[in-house]
């Protein structure tokens, strides 16, 4: 007797941002805040970072391989022919300045530069320096919060007028009742803009409204984490004056949103040892590098996550975004990987790991055999079976 349908499972909920693995964060800050020295450090790449505003103009792209202690542990686990971990997509964006919504300091295309990426690292600057100087003269952390905040906004505000310009003259003058919907939560979106001064992020969004928002892609609506550049000095202090001022600015007007201190030139320092010379540098201070988490929370912000392929031919790490169900994962894979797809064998890695083999896992009744609906999550360690004739040869994957 077949077994009796199961509902279909609750969709996951709506997210914005564009659909797809290989989204990007953007560098964005004012000129001269240590966004090309970080990075240039963050991507070991050598992007310049001369001492003048825009000496960034076309933005630098790379990508920085995701750091996880799972991947490792499969890697020297299999000791793989092959092994492939995420990857993060960085790029760096040209300093902003006042004005920037209007042209200013080339502003126009820097702001289409940060439209065209996923998330934002926003770096502000705390560290003096003589040698360094400042677009606006002194250093004021939370006035160059202030200053990106606005330009952004104003910048979206600019774009929000064109589109709903062009509705009102389908919806009001012509009759169209099928774009009624869009010109109310382009509305919305508006008053948020407008009249709240808020960025759109902030803000709760209705599932239409998100596809409204993914739809034109607004700067504001991008998930955002604050980057506070400190002196090398007081990061290995673990203080400095404006932390404070910093997280009050962003509790009011990014509630939620991640604070990272770091230090740039920290980290080119630590950077430029060799490999015994950072671990005793790092007991000798008590600290550590920031960049492991500056990276990992990059890619958990464009709501991203991956399951795991492992074997003696490869380890590899497949990103997919947040709710993404089984078919859809195995497709990651190979488009016939989807077509055919019969079930996802899983194995949790945590359980791989204390049990030390699949046989083990299996032993412990803690492989499972999971369906379509079944939602993948982050680091499940994944074979798919499928069905040979929908496209392949007679492979699986694992």
């Amino acid at each position: 007797m077949p077994p009796k349908k199961k509902g279909e499972a609750p969709k996951a909920p709506a997210l914005i941002g564009r659909v797809g693995t290989s989204l990007s964060c953007g560098i964005v800050g004012l000129p001269n805040v240590g966004k090309s020295t970080f990075f240039n450090v963050l991507t070991k790449s050598q992007a310049s970072a001369e001492n003048f505003p825009f000496c960034t103009i076309d933005p630098n792209e790379n990508k920085v391989p995701v750091p996880d202690e799972r991947y490792d542990f499969l890697v020297d686990f299999f000791k793989p022919a092959s092994k492939v971990p995420a990857f993060l997509h960085v790029t760096d964006i040209a300093g902003l300045v006042k004005g920037a919504h209007e042209g200013k300091g080339l502003g126009n295309a820097f702001l289409s530069h940060i439209k065209a990426v996923d998330g934002i690292y926003h770096v502000v600057r705390t560290f003096e320096d003589d040698d360094i100087t400042h677009v606006e003269g002194e250093v004021d952390p939370v006035r160059d919060l202030e200053i990106i905040k606005e330009e952004l906004r104003l910048k979206d505000i600019e774009f929000l007028e064109s589109r709903i310009t062009d509705l009102e003259k389908k919806v009001k003058r012509g009759g169209d009742k099928k774009s009624q919907p869009e010109f109310d939560a382009l509305a919305k979106i508006g008053k948020c803009l407008n009249e709240e001064k808020m960025w759109i992020r902030t803000k709760e969004w209705s599932s239409f409204e998100i596809e409204v928002l993914n739809k034109h892609m607004f700067i504001t609506s991008k998930p955002v984490i604050y980057l506070v550049n400190l002196s090398e000095r007081n990061y290995l202090r673990k203080k400095n004056k404006w932390l404070g001022k910093i997280k009050e600015w962003v509790d009011k007007n990014d509630p939620g949103a991640l604070i990272i201190p770091f230090s740039a030139g920290f980290e080119l320092t630590y950077f430029n040892m060799d490999e015994d010379e950072q671990k005793k540098y790092l007991e000798e201070h008590k600290t550590t590098s920031n960049l492991n988490k500056i990276i990992v929370n990059g890619f958990k912000a464009l709501q991203l996550e991956y399951f795991f392929t492992s074997g003696a031919d490869e380890v590899k790490a497949w990103p997919i975004q947040k709710g993404t169900k089984a078919p859809q994962a195995a497709g990651k894979i190979h488009t016939d990987f989807e077509k055919g797809f019969i079930m996802a064998e899983v194995m949790k890695f945590v359980d791989f790991k204390e049990l030390g083999s699949e046989g083990a896992v299996k032993s412990a009744g803690k492989y499972r055999q999971q369906g379509r609906n079944y939602v993948v999550e982050d680091g499940d360690m994944i074979l798919f079976k499928f069905n040979a004739g929908a496209g392949l040869s007679d492979k699986k994957k694992k």
